[in-house]
């Protein structure tokens, strides 16, 4: 496997049976699609290694599947007819779904990480399990026609900030939602009728930014987001995604920062998240809510001596934690999401200056810090991402 589980093709020999092979060379090709856009037959044989015939029939089966579109290319370079362009189906869709403690985002997400809706449906307060689920059946509802004369839906993605068992898909516990034990993958499926897998929010963040955001092609990346709901990170060792015994690693809002500080939903003190949060800043703008642009550009333009102290204080706990993350994991990039998005793109060289002069000096030479790409969209496709693993590692099992 390479990076965040592409299959590399394989040829048919001992120990492979032609249809073993012929299954895994399918996935192979899917998920180039699907994580590298459309590309011409040509292109995928100097790719992937396999000539032309077998690419070919490839192709055309997937095609037959409804999960690929072949059209003439426009290129006329080379000798000959120009090779046909394959491109992944759009209508082949995931749906994510993103609980949060003051709202639950919906999307449909088409092969190719495409966008064909997102939702955010505002809650009066926070969700239960069982309201998340109704609500996202009812909105699922609504689009039901729609979704079974245009899409093609090969399961459900659901980004919980919280701990999750990624094996049963149990949310062991969600604190800023007060989730305890919740079968949540197996609600959804019952609700919707569609297979439904559930994952930590922030691992949702990491997978959407490698594969189309700011850590593409990243192998050591570190990813750290806030929420209303806390902060959240992932990371990658080696291009594979850092899960641990029970899949709960990275819950890097909960290191501690301060010893004599306030006490945490996890129940520990001085956690990264009870001193670097979003509440802090909208409370020292006056402000219980902001849309991100509003905030965005409240960050940048205030000269409210209240927001500047609050802004300063937070900056200055967030850079030594991402110092200490830079020891931990010696990433050659961090990625900053959400409000700690925000925050870097309006004092980008007090987070990059601080984070340096606070590390190990050899583990910081080649250290990048951006904010990530994706923004509203990091969660839907990232939780899409998810979704869609079983359809990408067999796709002619799944929907023969």
């Amino acid at each position: 496997m390479s990076v965040l589980g592409t299959p590399r093709p394989v040829s048919a020999g001992v120990g492979n049976s032609n249809d073993q092979t012929r299954r895994h060379n399918l996935s192979t090709i899917l998920t180039t699609l699907h994580h590298g856009g459309a590309q011409t037959r040509a292109d995928l044989t100097r790719r992937l290694g396999l000539n032309r015939s077998t690419i070919a029939a490839l192709v055309g089966e997937l095609v037959d599947l409804g999960l690929a579109h072949e059209t003439a290319s426009t290129e006329h370079g080379g000798v000959g007819r120009p090779s046909p362009t394959v491109t992944p189906s759009e209508q082949v869709a995931a749906i994510a779904v993103n609980p949060d403690t003051d709202a639950i985002i919906i999307g449909l997400v088409g092969l190719g990480g495409v966008v064909h809706k997102r939702i955010r449906y505002e809650t009066a307060g926070v969700p239960t399990v069982r309201e998340t689920v109704n609500i996202v059946k009812a909105v699922i509802d609504g689009m039901r026609s729609e979704l079974d004369t245009s899409f093609r839906i090969a399961g459900v993605g659901i980004a919980v900030p919280g701990l999750v068992r990624a094996d049963t898909g149990v949310v062991t516990l969600a604190p800023h939602l007060d989730w305890h034990d919740e079968p949540l993958a197996e609600l959804v499926t019952e609700a919707l009728g569609y297979p439904a897998t559930v994952t930590n929010d922030a691992k949702a963040g990491i997978i959407a930014e490698s594969v189309y955001g700011a850590g593409r092609g990243i192998d050591d990346l570190v990813y750290v987001n806030g929420s209303a709901s806390g902060i959240g990170g992932g990371v990658l060792v080696g291009g594979v995604p850092l899960r641990g015994a029970q899949g709960y690693a990275a819950e890097l809002g909960h290191i501690s920062v301060a010893g004599s500080g306030i006490d945490c939903h996890c129940g520990r003190v001085g956690c990264l998240e009870t001193e670097v949060h979003l509440a802090g800043l909208l409370a020292a703008m006056g402000r219980d809510h902001l849309d991100a642009d509003e905030f965005d550009q409240l960050l940048l333009t205030s000269s409210d001596p209240a927001v500047e102290a609050e802004i300063t204080r937070q900056l200055d706990v967030l850079t030594l934690a991402l110092a200490d993350f830079v020891s931990v994991f010696n990433p050659s990039r961090i990625l900053l999401g959400g409000f700690l998005g925000s925050l870097f793109a309006a004092h980008p060289e007090r987070i990059v200056d601080g984070v340096r002069a606070a590390s190990f000096a050899q583990l910081a030479d080649e250290l990048t810090i951006e904010r990530a790409q994706l923004r509203s969209r990091l969660l839907v496709v990232g939780a899409a991402e998810i979704a869609f693993e079983q359809l990408l590692a067999d796709p002619a099992g799944m929907w023969a």
